[in-house]
Order: C-alpha cells, then structure tokens, then sequence
C-alpha cells in the first residue's frame, strides 16, 4: 500500500470515528477528543485552535467572546472530502462531476449534462460551501441562539390559542349570520321589488300599443265623421261615440326599491370590516430576552493604527475591520494596525465625517464638503450628496439601518452675530431631503454645532453638540425629547464620540470618560475611565453583530466588551403570549 492511500485511509477513518455517534470505546479506531470536555471531536476552530464537539461548538458560536471565529467541520480540517456518493439515475456509477448550468452533480453516463459545463465534485463543495459561509456563521451564532427564546413564545401562545379564539370563532359565526341574512333581504326585495319593476315595463309598452290603437281609431273617426262636411248630425256622432269608443284610463303603475333601515350601505360595510385578521409579521426576540450588561467592561483586543496622530472617528465595518480618521486622514485599516486603503479627497475635520451602511459602502464627506459613497471594492466614488446652499456646512453622518436613511448635521455661522445654529437633515435612499430637525416646539433652535450624531432603536435621533455642551435627543419625528448635560445633573461636558448599542444605551465621550445614558437620558455608568496606557477617549462604534464596542484614542483602537448573552431564560425575560415578538426567521442547521 502506497503512502498517499495510508494517508487517506487514516484521514478517513479520522473523520468516521468523529462524525459517526456509533462509535464505541472497543472500538480500533482512535477518537480526537474535544480540547474542552472529555466528548468526541465533530468540529474545529480555526480562530482559537481547538478541537470542539457538537455542544462545545454549540456554546462556543454563541460566546460573544468567540462568536466571530470560525468554526469548520472536523472533515473541512483533515480535508476529506467524501466523493464515492451513488448517482440516484445510475446506481452502478458514482458522482464524479458538478453540472455547474443545472446546479447538479452528475456521473459519468449522464448524458444530457455532457454538452454543459462541468466542474470537480470536490472543488464545487469547497467553492458553495465558501459562498455560504457567512449564512452558516449567522445560523450557527445567532439563529441556534434565539429560536429557543422564540419556541418559548410559541409554547405558551398556543396554550392561548384556544381561549383566545373562542370567542373571536363565536363573533366572527354570528357576524356571518347577520350577513346571511342581509343578504338573503337583499335578495327577497331583488325578486318582489326589482322583478316588478320589469313587469311594470311590460305593462307600460301594452299600454302603449293600446293607446296607439286607440288614438288610430279617433283619427279614423274624426276623418270620416267629422271632417267631411258633417254628413251626419250632432246627436248622430254622439250617440255614435257613446257607442263606438271605448273608455280610456290612464293608469300608472309604480314600485320602488328600497333598503331599509337595517340594511343599508353603512351596516354592510360595518358588518363586513367586524371581521378583521390582522397580520402580525414574523416572529422575532427583543434584545432585552437575548443580551444582558456585565459587571464591567472587558479589553477584548488593541491595536495600534500607523499613519494618524489621533482617533477623531471611526466607523466599524465587520469584527476585523475599522475606517479611522483623524485631521487630514481617512483610512481603512485590520486587526493588525496596518492600513488597507486610504480616502484622498475626504475633509479635514475632528467630527463624525463619515459612516458605514448595510452594503459595506464608506459614505463620507469630501473637502468641498459634499457627501460621497465609496463602494464595497473601494473602486468607485460617486456623488451621493452635492452641497447646494453655502450657508450650511455639513458636519457629521450617520446611516440609519433601520430605514436607509442618512442623516446629516449642519451647522451655519453668522458672519454679523457671530451666533452658531445647527440642524439635521434626513436624506432618503435617492438623496432627497425628507426631513429637517432644527427647532423645539416653542421655535427655539435645538442645536448649535452637531459634531457627532446617531440614532436609537426606538428611531430617537442622538446628536453630540460640542457647542453647548449637551447630548440633544429627539424623536424620529423632530419632538424633543431631552437634553443630557452630564452627571450629576447641570455639569458641563465635553463631547466627543456617541453611539448607542442594542439595548438601546446611549453612549457618550466625555473627554475623559465614557458615560452610558438609558434611552430616556438617565445616567447608568462610567462605562470607561481614561486609562494611562490607552489615552482620553474620543470615538466610539458599536458593532451590531458581535455586540463589541471600539473605542478610539490617540492613536490607539480598543474593543471591549461590556454586553453578554442571557445564560438562561428565566420567567422574568420570557416573552409573554401578548408581547410582540415579530422578526425574520431562518432556518437553523
């Protein structure tokens, strides 16, 4: 025996012995065993390494603290591959093939497939499962992870369902029987009312005729008695007539259809809209149930950024990548520090210049302080916003993933007062003006320099104002809702950087400092304190899938961690039947 089939025997019986659960300990083969508990090997983690079995590969997708490693089959590992699979067409062959155009594989005697483009069994499986391997890290980290919260709601509504819908099934039968019968009323005045109204037509048109014959009989008359010269004499013709012509009545039959009382146009609409399904959406679990605060923050990992003296802004894009800006740069850089791109024609400014939207595009703006998108590839720069009216200037941006909004802070200076004011403008997808936030409800102006701005779960929109020194929050709708101005309440601060996370925290640099505020403004913590080795605190960034927050020094990124998972549902988190709990669901694998 050869040593490439020594290898591959080995290989194979490697993968046998840590995916079959009928493996026993008599058994000849050897068993990899999971680098945390005594369990057989059935996965790896390339990130950490280690070797994991299903449960432990289970709990470490779902660690906030390891959920962005990757995680491959023990097979992907040892790269055995299985191809001695039967063809279901011709079971006396096996799949050798990938029909790339039928997106099927195929063996040898598949003849219809021949004249199409064919790819390796093997090469096919590395390339889709490569493809697919941003929707198994969210199956595996997110879905496996709150489905059970979401069978827990579905439990108890269906324990509900019943109760809930025997009297809505009683309604709903006695709303069909008023309805039966306004129809059959309907229908009995239809035959006795509007049926009529035909006869009465034919009535009208045998009445006509009759009149027609009539009327031809008095002209005959008249030409032959009348008109020639009165042959005959007076009493002649009367008694004639009183003989001769038939009583004429003139008779007019008439009915009309009616609705009454009870059935007219308002009581079917009334009856028809009764009976109302509404439709709900999709199920989906609040934060509140799946994430809960630590007793600290916890430095997950640092690094240094080379070629900017300070960390004005910076705009998470994925768990490994960060734009950074300080005064005179905008750059793209790694874990590793080291930049990967660099933004020539963006602004010098120590505000929030620039923000990330769901497709990964850098959205920024330039040094004629116009807004432009940078695409995924950072090949293509095109105009997303071109600045019009020179007495505003854009300050800051902030892309809203909850409706595809942009969000732009301006502020406009007074040459003669002196006197600052700012604003805020929604721009939609197509960069149309939606909405300007300038004024509360008594016309007073709400801003006076937006340097940084965000918003909330709730669609709150949360601006850092330098100017005067407040965190200004307003609803989606322009209401102010509150001003923070520091803890304790009345101090002054120094604002910098602001985000807000997923349970809806507002966070917030206060030159020293970074303060956590709830949604309502009410002062929770000093998340982070300055710190001697990492410097005063200036940016901030929350990343939505990993839950980590980054943090931006002087020259220094740091990420933290300050939010978990729930480690159980207890009562109090479960969702009740009658909480909303709508989202989209995906299949778990």
């Amino acid at each position: 025996m050869d040593t490439a089939s020594s290898q591959y025997i080995t290989a194979s019986s490697q993968y046998i012995t840590a995916s079959s659960p009928y493996i026993t300990a008599s058994s000849p083969y050897g068993v990899n065993q999971c680098s945390k508990c005594p369990g057989d090997t059935a996965y790896h983690c390339v990130s950490c390494p280690c070797d994991l079995c299903p449960q432990c590969k289970e709990n470490h997708v779902k660690d906030l603290q390891t959920i962005d490693h990757d995680v491959v089959s023990h097979r992907d590992k040892i790269n055995y591959i299985p191809t001695q699979e039967i063809c279901v067409r011709h079971p006396s062959h096996v799949y050798t093939k990938y029909c790339e155009p039928c997106q099927v594989p195929v063996c040898f005697h598949c003849r219809k497939h021949r004249t199409h483009r064919q790819l390796d069994v093997g090469t096919s499986y590395k390339t889709k499962r490569q493809q697919h391997r941003g929707t198994i890290h969210t199956i595996r980290s997110e879905a496996l992870f709150y489905r059970p919260v979401l069978l827990t709601g579905i439990k108890a509504d269906v324990k509900t369902c019943h109760t809930e819908f025997s009297p809505l099934q009683s309604e709903m039968l006695t709303k069909a029987q008023n309805l039966k019968d306004l129809i059959d009323d309907v229908v009995y005045k239809l035959l006795n009312n509007v049926l009529c109204y035909f006869d009465f037509k034919h009535r009208c048109k045998k009445q006509k005729i009759e009149m027609i014959r009539h009327i031809v009989r008095l002209r005959r008359y008249e030409h032959r008695y009348v008109q020639p010269a009165f042959t005959f004499s007076a009493l002649q013709f009367l008694s004639f007539t009183k003989t001769a012509l038939p009583q004429i009545h003139l008779t007019l039959h008439t009915s009309q259809l009616s609705m009454t009382e009870s059935l007219n146009k308002e009581d079917v609409m009334e009856s028809l809209s009764a009976i109302q399904i509404t439709e709900r959406g999709n199920r989906r679990v609040g934060n509140q149930c799946l994430l809960k605060l630590t007793s600290s923050a916890e430095l997950h990992q640092s690094l240094t950024v080379t070629g900017v003296d300070r960390c004005y802004h910076i705009s998470c894009v994925t768990s490994d990548r960060v734009w950074v800006s300080d005064w005179n740069n905008l750059m793209l850089t790694d874990t590793t520090g080291v930049p990967l791109h660099r933004v020539e024609d963006s602004d010098s400014d120590i505000s929030g210049l620039h923000t990330v939207n769901s497709e990964s595009e850098l959205i920024y703006k330039d040094r004629k302080h116009n807004i432009n998108k940078l695409s995924k590839d950072m090949k293509t720069t095109t105009t997303f916003i071109e600045r019009t009216d020179s007495t505003w200037l854009p300050e800051c941006v902030y892309w809203s993933p909850s409706t595809g909004d942009l969000l732009v802070g301006m502020y406009n200076y007074d040459t003669k007062t002196g006197k600052v004011t700012g604003k805020v403008t929604r721009y939609n997808q197509s960069g149309q003006v939606t909405q300007t936030i300038q004024n509360n409800n008594t016309g007073r102006g709400l801003y006076s320099t937006p340097n940084y701005i965000t918003e909330n779960n709730n669609g709150d929109v949360v601006v850092s104002d330098f100017e005067s020194r407040a965190v200004v929050v307003t609803e989606r709708g322009g209401r102010h809702r509150f001003s923070y101005t520091g803890h304790p309440s009345g101090s002054r601060l120094w604002l910098h950087g602001i985000c807000t996370d997923a349970l809806s925290h507002i966070l917030v640099c206060d030159v020293t400092t970074v303060q956590m505020i709830n949604k309502d403004g009410q002062f929770l913590s000093h998340l982070l304190t300055k710190s001697q080795e990492m410097g005063l605190p200036w940016s901030l960034s929350y990343d939505v899938n990993t839950h980590r927050l980054w943090v931006g020094y002087n020259t220094k990124v740091c990420v933290y961690r300050y939010i978990t998972r729930q480690d159980a549902l207890t009562d109090e988190h479960r969702p009740r039947p009658d909480q909303d709990t709508m989202s989209s669901s995906t299949q778990a694998v």
